[in-house]
């Protein structure tokens, strides 16, 4: 069979070496020309298909595989650009849509955790204060310090607004938890504006003045015009409000009043002090999570720093709006809307 297959092989050879030049004896000039072109032809189109296969095919899927290797080590800085508008190029753009969205989610990822950080850092800093002035108030009443009854009174007073303090930061930190699931529970009622607010003055008004504060509140509101709104967590709207104006108060002094009155088919209630003010520049951040118009806050008060945004959502969730108005060395007031009740006559 190898002989054969020699043979055959050579049989060939001798063929075409034999039979080639006398073929292109027989073959005019102009023919040869013909067939050269054609020749000539065939190979540059094999020329550009190559690279159109190349271009359009391989080129693309190098690409892919690459920018799926740099995404599978974590890497995200890098930018697919699609050339063309065919198939692979749309798949190219769904591949980059798709990086930009890892990114995001990678730079949101790191910025709640930096968040979140700097949460249980505030809440340490704030629940430590409280917790250092209980133990001491506590071991001067044991220690026999506070011997009168009225400084004793006084000590045991303080105790109670600094455990005040510290329930209103586990509060906040309750509800910062519910408000990134959003699982805060509402209880939407009718209720009368002038009795509702006038129950709130009476219960902050003992608080103030046990802190030395003064307190005025003002209703222009007729009576029997109702608000539709969830009366606890209102509350703990008025409340937030109130301890954030109460905990930066730097006068004696300090004041704080609120002022209800009729918005047309709101309810507008306004909470202000007589404290340091805020900049206007930082007037439309300050019910943003974390933000902090003044830094030194930080080891002077302490501040989760998510009060006002917990304030915010709340509002906005009863369908109203939250805004601030301040002025630096005169105080500071937070304007809010509710919707009224609006009875509905059927003839």
């Amino acid at each position: 069979m190898k002989q054969i297959g020699l043979m055959g092989r050579v049989g060939v050879s001798f063929c075409v070496s034999t039979l080639l030049p006398i073929l292109l004896m027989y073959l005019s000039t102009r023919e040869i020309t013909t067939i050269s072109m054609n020749v000539g032809i065939l190979m540059l189109a094999g020329v550009f298909l190559v690279g159109w296969i190349y271009m359009g095919i391989v080129r693309p899927v190098d690409e892919l595989k690459a920018a799926a290797k740099r995404i599978e080590s974590g890497d995200l800085d890098f930018t697919l650009e699609a050339e063309t508008n065919d198939e692979f190029g749309e798949l190219m753009q769904a591949f980059e849509q798709m990086r930009i969205r890892l990114k995001e989610t990678q730079e949101e990822k790191i910025r709640n955790d930096t968040e979140n950080k700097e949460l249980i850092s505030n809440i340490a800093h704030d629940l430590k204060t409280p917790l250092t002035a209980i133990k001491g108030y506590s071991e001067g009443i044991l220690d026999g310090i506070a011997r009168s009854p009225e400084k004793q009174l006084k000590y045991i007073q303080t105790i109670y607004n600094k455990a005040n303090d510290m329930n209103r930061l586990i509060d906040e930190l309750n509800y910062y938890a519910k408000i990134e699931t959003n699982r805060i529970p509402y209880d939407f009622q009718h209720i009368n504006v002038g009795e509702y607010f006038a129950d709130c003055a009476d219960e902050i008004g003992v608080d103030m003045e046990s802190r030395g504060f003064t307190f005025e509140y003002t209703n222009e509101v007729e009576d029997g015009v109702e608000m539709i709104a969830d009366p606890e967590q209102l509350n703990k709207v008025i409340n937030n409000i109130i301890s954030n104006s109460v905990k930066y108060m730097d006068k004696t002094p300090g004041r704080i009043y609120i002022h209800v009155e009729d918005a047309g088919d709101y309810i507008q209630v306004n909470i202000g002090d007589n404290g340091k003010g805020i900049a206007p520049k930082d007037i439309p951040y300050i019910f943003e999570r974390f933000y902090r118009a003044d830094s030194s806050r930080n080891s002077m008060t302490g501040g989760s720093g998510i009060g006002l945004s917990i304030v915010k959502k709340i509002i906005e969730d009863h369908g109203g709006r939250i805004w601030a108005s301040s002025k630096e060395g005169e105080g500071t007031t937070i304007h809010f809307v509710l919707r009224k009740y609006i009875h509905r006559v059927i003839s």
